[in-house]
């Protein structure tokens, strides 16, 4: 990844707020609404929510 995140665990690339893989920008991240999303990382939450349902 090419930032910086307090939560960003890099020995797991795991966030440890939202105790699950970091996606920048997903629903609960402290950089949700702040930054531009590349459009693979768009890809990755659209199919993350229709994994949820």
């Amino acid at each position: 990844m090419s930032f910086s995140c307090k939560n960003y665990d890099y020995g797991t690339d795991n966030c440890r707020k939202l105790k699950a893989e970091c996606i920048p920008g997903r629903r609960g991240c402290v950089l949700e609404g702040r930054v531009n999303l590349s459009e693979e990382l768009e890809k990755r939450l659209k199919e993350l929510d229709q994994k949820k349902g």
